[in-house]
This record gives structure tokens, C-alpha cells and sequence, in this order.
């Protein structure tokens, strides 16, 4: 007499507690993971909640993650399983046939289909909303704050093998240390005076090319205070891993305070600047023959 293929232990029969049990494993395998990582391991993520595009970065990585691992996990349990319930006992017995199987065909390249479009959107999303996510959109960015009228620019140079800022809100004075105030709209303008570095103030989720001639914008609002560190992220000479400097998220008042009193202490050296501009070249910081900016003095 014929085994019909829903009987106990027929293929198909074996195929399906096979398959439930691998299900449930991945099913609770999936929660707990995406729970742990939302909430536990969510908060502790780098860049941190300095400002928001560090939080917004935060907020991806989590989503992310969350879709991810439970594809990771299906590879894993499924791999797993199969190591220890289909391994090879001593008696080299063909597996029996199997055949496809159109609905779990449709339904696996619809998943991941969704899946893959909807990350990509995501993506997308989260890239050009939250005004460049922190990127330097280019002397002319097409995605601005809501309240982009009312912000703080600082001008980012970077030259070999350091960082300076101007203050163009501030009499145009140039300094060697950063502080912003918390709670407040950020526009970076990031360029160069020689070769190609990079901004990368990792805390504050900023991080943009500063390219000589070319003033490349980048948006953030500060939210905590505290401490962050400012890097070149583009190889640029023999001193490129010596370029950075530390900069501070400090209360408005400190922040006003700490700015009226460099402007003040700096007012003979801005005068011997060039005028400020969104870019320079490097004949416009000569004085008396000599390259100059306000860091030599």
C-alpha cells in the first residue's frame, strides 16, 4: 500500500515539522534579538544624541538592525538545524525528493522583495529629509532646517595639518578651538585652503569633504552638551593622523560669553584676515610675503 504524502512520516509530513520547528525557533529567536537591540543596545549606539543628526543616525542604525537580524538569523538557525538534524548518521541513505514549492517560492520573493525596496526607501528618506543627514550638500543645498534663517554658521578650514574656524556673526574672527551652543541650528561651511581633507566631528554626526574652492554646507542642531572630537577623514600628507582638536556643546550664555571675548581678543588679527569669504585660495592669506592665518599667531 502507497504512503500518502500526508501521513506521518512521509516526506512531506517530516518536511513540515521540520519546517515548524525551524519557524519557531527563528519566530522567538527574531523577537528577543530585535527587542535587545531596540532597547537595550539602541541607546548605547554610537554617534550618540549630541545633536540631531548624531540622533537621527542612531534612529537608522536601529531600524536597520532591527530588519536585518532576522534575515541573519534564518541563515544562522536554518544552518544550525540542518548541521544537527540532517547530518550524515553512518547508514548513506539518499534524502528523499523534493520538489519546489511555488508558495513558499512566491512568498520568500515577495518578502524580500518588500523588504529590499523598503530599505531603500528608508534609506533615501532618511538621507535627504533631516537636511542632508549631516552630509555636506554642496555650496547650494537643496534641503535646508525648517528654521534655517536662524542659525549659527561656522566656517570649517581646514588646511595641512589642522583645523581653524571663522565666525562670520562674529566680526569674521578666526579661531583654533570650537565651542556651539546647545539647542541651537548649526551650518558648517566646510572648505580648504590646500589639498582635500575632511570634517568628521563624529559626536555631532557631522562629516564633510573640504575641498580647496568649493564651500561645502552641512546642517546639524545641537541638543547635549558635552565634549566631541573633530578629525580629517581624508588622507591628506605626512600629518594627517596628528589633525584634529576637541571641541565643546556648552550652554548658550558660556557659548556668547566665550565668542564676545575671543572676538574682542582676536580684533587686531581679524583685520589682517581676508575678507570672508566662502572659499579661499591660498595667495589670499599672504602677508608680507608670508603664508598667514590667524593659527600661526
Amino acid at each position: 500500500m502507497a504512503i500518502k504524502s500526508d501521513e506521518v512520516g512521509s516526506p512531506a509530513a517530516e518536511a513540515r515539522k521540520h519546517g515548524g520547528r525551524i519557524f519557531a525557533l527563528w519566530f522567538v529567536a527574531s523577537v528577543i534579538v530585535d527587542l535587545v537591540v531596540w532597547f537595550v543596545w539602541g541607546p548605547h549606539m554610537a554617534p550618540g544624541f549630541m545633536t540631531t543628526t548624531a540622533a537621527g543616525q542612531v534612529f537608522d542604525f536601529k531600524v536597520l538592525t532591527v530588519l536585518s537580524a532576522p534575515v541573519l538569523l534564518m541563515v544562522w538557525i536554518y544552518g544550525g538545524y540542518s548541521l544537527i538534524m540532517f547530518r550524515d548518521k553512518g547508514t548513506h541513505e539518499d534524502g528523499y525528493y523534493v520538489k519546489g514549492n511555488r508558495k513558499i517560492q512566491a512568498t520568500w520573493y515577495t518578502l524580500t522583495g518588500i523588504l529590499v525596496i523598503g530599505l531603500a526607501a528608508f534609506g533615501t528618506y532618511e538621507l535627504i529629509a533631516p537636511a542632508g543627514a549631516g552630509v555636506g550638500e554642496g555650496p547650494s543645498p537643496i534641503w535646508k532646517p525648517n528654521n534655517a534663517g536662524h542659525t549659527l554658521i561656522v566656517q570649517v578650514i581646514a588646511q595641512q595639518w589642522r583645523f581653524t574656524y571663522r565666525w562670520p556673526q562674529f566680526g569674521g574672527m578666526e579661531t583654533t578651538s570650537i565651542n556651539l551652543p546647545v539647542n541651537t541650528e548649526i551650518q558648517f561651511d566646510v572648505t580648504s585652503l590646500d589639498v582635500i581633507h575632511d570634517f568628521w566631528a563624529y559626536q555631532l554626526g557631522v562629516k564633510a569633504d573640504a575641498n580647496p574652492e568649493v564651500n561645502n554646507v552641512a546642517y546639524t542642531k545641537t541638543l547635549q552638551t558635552g565634549r566631541f572630537v573633530v578629525r580629517c577623514d581624508e588622507l591628506c600628507g605626512i600629518w594627517h593622523g596628528a589633525m584634529y582638536n576637541y571641541g565643546h556643546v556648552v550652554s548658550q550664555s558660556s557659548f556668547y560669553s566665550w565668542a564676545h571675548s575671543m572676538e574682542a581678543q582676536n580684533a587686531s588679527l581679524t583685520k589682517l584676515l581676508p575678507k570672508f569669504s566662502t572659499s579661499y585660495l591660498p595667495k589670499d592669506n599672504v602677508v608680507g610675503g608670508q603664508y598667514f592665518n590667524s593659527s600661526q599667531a
